[in-house]
């Protein structure tokens, strides 16, 4: 798997991000691509924002047992998946400053590197590997990149 940490799997990110438009149509899901990128977001801003709300033992625990390999390992995600609550975008997004915060959120993960992610806390999941922040990352990006074509 590709690594977020260096600049030309990060260059190649934004290059295909670069290439959706506000119409382009997914092949697969009910989100269109502002609500995806939007969507997309949601996995940096619980990384680097504190405004997700942490989840209860109790349901921390279930993800960590139920979830967390479905996210972290390597194993694609499948179309049409389930979507965590939190990640559920309904409502109309601006498309331009969507992929601004993701472009951004991008080189941000890319320049702060492997270390910073060693140990991190995930709000849902507790410390993970930097190798696991990354296929996090990675793995959702790849997904969503692939249900638009781009």
């Amino acid at each position: 798997m590709k690594t977020v940490f260096q600049a030309q799997t990060a260059n190649e990110l934004i290059a295909r991000l670069e290439k959706l438009t506000p119409t382009t149509t997914p092949l697969w899901g009910k989100m269109n691509a502002a609500q995806m990128l939007a969507h997309c977001n949601v996995s940096y801003e619980m990384a680097y924002d504190n405004i997700h709300k942490a989840p209860n033992g109790f349901v921390k625990l279930m993800l960590k047992l139920f979830v967390k390999d479905t996210v972290v390992g390597d194993k694609p995600y499948k179309k049409n998946g389930q979507t965590a609550p939190a990640f559920l975008i309904k409502d109309q997004k601006d498309f331009e400053k969507e992929k601004a915060r993701l472009i951004a959120y991008i080189k941000k993960t890319q320049e702060l590197g492997e270390t910073y992610f060693e140990g991190k806390q995930s709000l849902s999941f507790g410390k993970l590997s930097s190798a696991q922040w990354n296929t996090m990352f990675q793995k959702h990006l790849e997904h969503h990149a692939n249900q638009f074509g781009i």
